[in-house]
């Protein structure tokens, strides 16, 4: 029995001694949850992302990229809620997984990932003022490892740096720098995992900067300028904001007693709050088409419907309104009335947005597609919106 009793107890010390796996599935560790999560946020799957970090963590408490994808989570969180109080504790926690992780990371690949995930982090949430400055030492300590980019099972190349490197310049509305990164990654590899992300985008910066040249575009210009669609109450501040449609508009009236006069019937009642409401009001007083107030039928009133896009189509139509007005043309109204054929295949000559759309493309205000298309149902971008209106001002020799 002594004998038994001694062996039980060196068995069970022998067993206190061993660290039991956590993770003994092949692939059940910590660099194949990373790869999947890092996959889900590109798909935007949040939560299955943050289950697929926090497994990796699980199987390795010591694995930092688990940490930096945590971090990134946190941040996608923080940019879909409004709550402060919300925000403040994911930006807390962000902040809490970044230092883990850099403490953590001791190769060089894991470092790169850790700094990436600082430039989407900052780039993200701009915790800080000087955030971009932190982006930017990131980006510079990036450019002194010596990374395999074999071992880089998600990023798989040193690029990457420079595509998030432009997205934080994106974000800091800095589009020339933008534009020069996305550069860098296409001219870094003939095929990469990032080139047609990073061509995308640089085609879209470069419309923002050729929309820019020569014109001193304020804060609400560049920040609807890199939207992926506009709304009615974008478009109008646009057009008062940085077109200037108002001093435009009373410069053609010869008495200024007339215009002193002339204000908006009414304040549609999505207005009362908004930031644009002035904007939207002086574009009312002076009766845009396309930019009217709608009937609304749930509410048996008439509102001005802030939030929904404007398609191209609708966005020639108002175009060629403000045309007229600024030319005193009536003739441009009907210019293409009873055309047989149309140059594009999605607009017939019979709709009523043909003659606008030609008005538009004839004077290169704004551009059909390398397809023949116009596509006159697809949402404006701000890009596009800001080039169409530089265009039109020097059509019309405004400055």
């Amino acid at each position: 029995m002594r004998v038994l009793f001694m062996v039980f107890i060196l068995a069970f010390v022998s067993s206190c001694g061993k660290q039991v796996a956590k993770c003994t599935d092949p692939t059940d560790n910590p660099s194949h949850h990373y790869l999947m999560g890092m996959q889900a946020l590109e798909e935007k799957k949040i939560d299955v992302a943050q289950s697929k970090f926090e497994r990796a963590n699980f199987c390795d408490e010591k694995f930092s990229p688990a940490h930096d994808g945590l971090a990134i989570v946190s941040a996608y969180k923080i940019k879909k809620q409004a709550d402060a109080g919300f925000k403040k504790v994911e930006t807390e926690r962000a902040m809490q997984h970044l230092k883990k992780a850099g403490k953590l990371a001791e190769s060089a690949e894991d470092k790169f990932d850790h700094l990436v995930a600082t430039m989407r982090v900052y780039s993200a949430i701009k915790p800080t003022k000087d955030w971009l400055k932190t982006a930017e030492d990131a980006f510079s300590d990036i450019r002194n490892l010596k990374v395999e980019e074999k071992k880089l099972t998600y990023y798989q190349g040193k690029e990457a740096a420079d595509y998030f490197m432009g997205k934080a310049y994106l974000n800091a509305l800095e589009f020339r720098q933008a534009r020069d990164k996305f550069a860098d990654v296409l001219n870094a590899k003939r095929e990469g995992k990032w080139n047609e992300k990073a061509d995308k985008a640089h085609k879209r910066v470069d419309k923002i900067v050729r929309a820019m040249a020569g014109i001193t575009v304020g804060d609400v210009g560049k920040q609807i300028a890199v939207k992926d669609s506009v709304t009615r109450a974008d478009l109008a501040a646009l057009l008062i904001v940085e077109m200037k449609l108002d001093k435009l508009f009373a410069g053609r009236i010869p008495v200024k007693s007339k215009v002193d006069k002339m204000k908006a019937e009414f304040t549609p009642a999505d207005m009362l709050n908004h930031p644009f409401k002035e904007e939207v009001l002086t574009i009312m007083k002076w009766k845009v088409r396309g930019l009217e107030p709608k009937f609304d039928e749930n509410t048996k009133a008439y509102l001005f419907k802030p939030t929904d896009v404007v398609k191209r189509g609708e966005m020639a139509l108002i175009l060629e309104d403000v045309l007229i007005k600024l030319t005193g043309d009536e003739k441009v109204a009907t210019a293409y009335f009873g055309q047989d054929k149309s140059p594009f295949p999605d607009v017939k000559a019979t709709s009523h947005f043909y003659n606008a759309v030609m008005n538009m493309t004839t004077r290169g205000i704004m551009e059909g597609e390398l397809s023949g298309e116009f596509r006159v149902g697809a949402p404006v971008d701000g890009a596009e919106a800001l080039l169409a209106m530089r265009v039109l001002k020097q059509k019309m020799n405004i400055y």
